[in-house]
């Protein structure tokens, strides 16, 4: 099974604050009063009036993103991180093997990161989006880590979250249907 996220992760409503005027943004609903924005090159083209460059190498702890974030791209992680931190990640899996990364600006500026993982024979805690997440704040919960208790597990791409947040779901809403489909039986 295949796994890809391309997103920005902050406090929900600060999130929906910041993108409210913008045609392409898609806000996705999280756990603990976060939220995630799909990062699609239609967003890209939208912040930053040119087209996204995606790398063309495979990324790595050198460039650890495949959207290359481009200075003005950068700057408005920055604008957006003044009042409270967010996090931007990528995640790419198939078949058990890929990676992610991940970096967070807070107060204006780059505060952690970029961090590039494809090994995972770490910690779970210092696995690039769990540490970015920590970083925002994600509380530890009943769930194994904070990529799961944020619910970050719930969509498999960056287009099923635009799906997710078009339809105003919940990160809960699978553990809903599925209490539900118990209550039937």
């Amino acid at each position: 099974m295949s796994y890809q996220l391309s997103a920005v992760i902050a406090d929900a409503g600060r999130l929906r604050e910041e993108t409210r005027e913008l045609d392409h943004a898609v806000v996705g609903e999280l756990r603990q009063d976060f939220a995630l924005l799909p990062v699609t090159p239609q967003l890209v083209q939208e912040l930053t009036g040119t087209p996204p460059d995606y790398l063309v190498e495979e990324p790595g702890p050198e460039h650890p993103f495949t959207l290359a974030l481009s200075p003005t791209l950068t700057e408005v992680l920055a604008r957006w991180s003044r009042h409270g931190p967010l996090a931007y990640v990528e995640a790419e899996f198939a078949g058990g093997a890929g990676h992610q990364a991940a970096a967070v600006w807070l107060g204006g500026a780059l505060a952690w990161g970029p961090r590039f993982d494809a090994a995972f024979d770490g910690p779970r805690p210092q696995w690039p989006i769990n540490a970015a997440l920590s970083e925002l704040g994600v509380e530890p919960g009943r769930w194994i880590d904070p990529f799961a208790e944020l619910g970050l597990h719930v969509e498999r791409s960056t287009e099923g979250w635009l799906a997710h947040g078009r339809r105003g779901l919940s990160a809960d809403y699978w553990d809903e249907l599925a209490d539900e489909w118990e209550t039937r039986q």
